[in-house]
């Protein structure tokens, strides 16, 4: 796992500068960058610290709501790599993230001030109705943060707003993280 860790603040560090030059030369491929990144750290994943992982039941193609619970930070990574053209709904203090924050909005992800009411609210299904128009997956963590395996948090307010406001289908899915772990004694 620090061989992983490695190679994951040292890839995702060049991949945001990649991405810079991206925004700056071909701005239509941002998503590009944050789908790259993913599939090269589940290759990682898989390579150095022997995770395998499968999809169970069928993946949308045009525009859905994918409601995921939220265990690991697995999860944002394997929803990029699962959907042709994923948004994903983030915390905006993600944006504050050097490098990789100003790569997020042109790469069409939505980004929720989750302290905000009612504006945030109304600035969330704003974006999300543009995500739908363009028939992207919209990716949310219903729960807001990530819990613990076999846990369950309640539900924010955003994904029922969401389907509630674009009338996308929406698609509960969970990434049992708990799975990629060994139930070996040690």
């Amino acid at each position: 796992s620090t061989l992983f860790n490695v190679f994951f603040f040292v890839s995702t560090f060049l991949l945001t500068l990649v991405g810079t030059a991206v925004l700056l030369l071909a701005p239509r491929r941002a998503l590009d960058i944050p789908v790259g990144w993913a599939r090269l750290q589940l290759w990682a994943l898989r390579v150095l610290c022997g995770i395998r992982w499968r999809v169970v039941g069928a993946l949308p193609t045009g525009a859905a709501l994918i409601a995921s619970h939220h265990e690991s930070a697995f999860d944002t990574l394997v929803w990029l790599t699962l959907v042709p053209r994923p948004a994903y709904v983030m915390k905006q203090e993600l944006l504050r993230i050097p490098l990789f924050g100003a790569l997020t909005r042109p790469a069409g992800m939505i980004a929720v001030d989750r302290d905000g009411g009612g504006k945030a609210m109304r600035k969330l299904i704003q974006d999300a109705a543009q995500a739908a128009a363009a028939q992207r997956q919209i990716v949310i963590f219903p729960e807001g943060t990530r819990a613990e395996p076999g846990t369950l948090l309640p539900l924010q307010p955003g994904v029922v707003a969401l389907a509630a406001s674009t009338g996308l289908p929406v698609i509960p899915v969970a990434t049992d993280s708990g799975r990629c772990w060994s139930r070996r004694a040690f």
